[in-house]
């Protein structure tokens, strides 16, 4: 890592950020340093900025923490398990097992994902939209959020299915369990995301005119008593309508109702936590019109078994099941 600084003159006054950075030669791309931006790695006059849109001014000085250059190499397949429930010429969904990284990232070049669906694949059978560093990722879940996901074999299906997101037709559903008693019995939460101008490592809510826009809508399933040393849980689905990094660890703590066993965003102590050292997230269900075959595709994943434990280890603290839990929560306990 290495500092950059530059003051900015009467020639560039007016331009915006990410495009004045892009255009030096001691900066990557206009791309690369939009993240630079939103990851809080440029500060101007002083302070941090994460408005990759903004104007610049005669006399700014602006400062940008440039990485330093990493050969980036062709993704190698390896032998890691994969649990696929539906595959065929075009596409993969599968449930992703907590622990496993999408694709490699700093401090994980290698037992990606990325890297066991180059293994069963091969790279010239992956989309690459998404970047050849990313080989057939659709969309992402955290390392240790466990469940299904989707996988493009070409870059019309992965372009087709991206499509899917970002017009909200590609039905997301999430499961969690939170601290907490949340009274009413669904909600929706519609606010800005952005990089913690704080921490780095962590996305906020925030109401920069910038920042991206997430909604998430969530029913309660099961609510479970408080006792010494807690305050409750309840059991929810998350419905997603956007993807933004963390959105429902993010919007949980917002509302007060921060996810179990989350290590970035959570609360309260060990026992608290029953015992987790992941979130409590899990994918749980998908429902999508295929982009080439039109069939109708629906898939759901019942918890894994650090989940189920922690569900059966307060399920005698159960306040009753909403009609909506009647239905699901026997899904994923296998009943």
């Amino acid at each position: 890592m290495s500092d950059v600084r530059f003051l900015i003159t009467s020639d560039s006054a007016g331009q915006r950020l990410d495009a004045f950075l892009g255009a030096q030669d001691s900066c990557p791309s206009r791309s690369a340093c939009a993240k630079l931006v939103e990851t809080g790695a440029v500060c101007v006059n002083g302070d941090t900025c994460t408005s990759k849109k903004l104007v610049l001014a005669e006399g700014d000085r602006i400062k940008v923490e440039v990485p330093d250059p990493v050969e980036v190499g062709p993704v190698v397949g390896q032998a890691i398990p994969l649990d696929i429930r539906f595959e065929d010429d075009y596409l993969i969904v599968l449930s992703k097992q907590r622990g496993l990284v999408c694709h490699p990232a700093h401090g994980h070049d290698s037992g990606t994902l990325a890297n066991a669906l180059v293994y069963h694949c091969g790279l010239d059978h992956l989309g690459t939209l998404q970047g050849e560093d990313r080989p057939g990722i659709v969309h992402r879940l955290d390392r240790d959020t466990s469940g299904l996901m989707l996988v493009a074999k070409d870059d019309d299906t992965q372009r087709a299915l991206q499509d899917l997101i970002r017009l909200r037709t590609l039905d997301r559903r999430y499961i969690a369990l939170c601290h907490g008693y949340i009274a009413m019995d669904s909600g929706t939460i519609n606010t800005g995301i952005a990089r913690s101008t704080r921490d780095r490592v962590k996305m906020a809510v925030s109401d920069d005119p910038f920042a991206r826009q997430a909604i998430t809508t969530f029913q309660v399933l099961e609510r479970f008593e408080a006792k010494r040393g807690d305050d409750g849980y309840t059991l929810v689905e998350c419905h997603l309508y956007t993807g933004r990094t963390h959105q429902i660890r993010v919007h949980m703590r917002h509302i007060n109702h921060a996810l179990v066993g989350d290590p970035l965003y959570g609360i309260g102590s060990d026992r608290s936590n029953l015992g987790l050292t992941r979130q409590f997230l899990h994918s749980w269900r998908v429902r999508f019109d295929h982009p080439v075959t039109g069939e109708s595709i629906e898939l759901r994943d019942e918890l894994p078994w650090d989940l189920a434990a922690a569900y059966e280890e307060i399920a005698d603290r159960s306040m009753g099941r909403t009609s909506s839990g009647e239905d699901i929560i026997p899904q994923l306990l296998m009943e």
